[in-house]
């Protein structure tokens, strides 16, 4: 499911779509354009994405000339993500913009060279991505979020939003190695909260859609979504919830505009803005090696409110009193 913000140029390449995102000069080198291939899984230019043009814009570069986004995604094919960082490396960009664990570790392995600033990676050290958030060494910085952490979180609120929420569905991505680490996270929490934690490891696409097309109402309270869109799960998600009245659960509110009932996790916007800081400096010459690993503390919990009206679901004062945003 793309998302297309105003301003953006869609174009297509060879075997892939790209979307641009151009500004105008750099104050620094009028020479030509900052090269900024941007990678991910996604179907378009995600929060991060439009987060990182905004932030370069507020940092005082002007557009057209002075940068240039160029966007590679793979709609749900993790196994599309190593061509697709080798294309960028061949269209010669001058930094890699990774979105996401897997995106992190295909640029990482399409070259060592070129400046990767990576977001929403949990484990960026226990992946290999970096040495350390202090001295992050090799090509490679960025920002991590708390996404693992806020697991059992989001698994806590899906049950106060939900009274008698006893059995919820969670799909996930089966060879996915950050996708199984957060079963695990989940799996633990679901045992502290007493909820039965329906677990389905799926391969394909067509096995993440038949398993969620399966779901009838009533066989489970709700639905506990990946972070990962992989094998467009996200999307299959939002098909029950619209099809079938299941309710379901989100990391990012991109979701929840679009069908979700709510979602709890770091804000990908944000992300986004503070890796352009990073960006600039890179752009003035510091390495990579040299910039310590951030991580976004911002944390989102947004109710559609139209959603659990049409699931037959009344929110509780104090938790509308606690959401971030409400979607009327």
């Amino acid at each position: 499911m793309p998302y297309r913000p105003l301003g953006l140029l869609v174009t297509l390449a060879l075997g892939c779509i790209a979307v641009l995102l151009t500004a105008d000069t750099w104050a620094v080198e009028r020479a030509r354009p900052f090269l900024i291939g941007a990678l991910n899984a996604s179907w378009g230019p995600t929060p991060q994405v439009v987060g990182l043009r905004d932030g370069l814009l507020a940092l005082g570069y002007r557009e057209n000339e002075d940068f240039v986004i160029g966007v590679r995604f793979t709609q749900g094919d993790l196994t599309a993500l190593p061509a697709a960082a080798r294309q960028l490396v061949q269209d010669g960009v001058d930094l890699i913009f990774a979105d996401h664990d897997e995106e992190a570790k295909a640029a990482q392995q399409a070259t060592s060279q070129i400046p990767i600033v990576c977001v929403t990676v949990g484990d960026p050290v226990g992946h290999g991505l970096i040495r350390s958030f202090a001295q992050p060494g090799g090509n490679i910085t960025g920002v991590a979020d708390l996404h693992l952490e806020l697991g059992p979180k989001r698994l806590e609120i899906f049950r106060e939003l939900i009274p008698g929420l006893r059995q919820v569905l969670f799909p996930y991505h089966a060879t996915d190695a950050y996708a199984t680490a957060e079963a695990r996270e989940v799996r633990a929490a679901a045992r502290h909260l007493g909820i039965e934690l329906v677990e389905r490891a799926v391969h394909t696409r067509e096995e993440a859609q038949a398993t969620l097309t399966a779901v009838q109402p009533g066989a489970v309270d709700g639905v506990l979504v990946p972070r990962c869109c992989a094998l467009n799960i996200p999307g299959f998600v939002l098909d029950a919830t619209a099809q079938r009245g299941i309710p379901a659960m989100f990391e990012a509110p991109f979701w929840v505009e679009r069908g979700g009932l709510a979602s709890y996790g770091p804000d990908l916007y944000t992300s986004g803005q503070m890796a352009a800081r990073l960006v600039d400096k890179i752009r003035k010459g510091i390495p990579p090696a040299e910039i310590p690993m951030e991580v976004n503390s911002k944390i989102e919990f947004v109710i559609n409110l139209k959603v659990a009206q049409a699931v037959g679901l009344t929110i509780a004062p104090e938790m509308l009193y606690r959401a971030n945003r409400l979607i009327r």
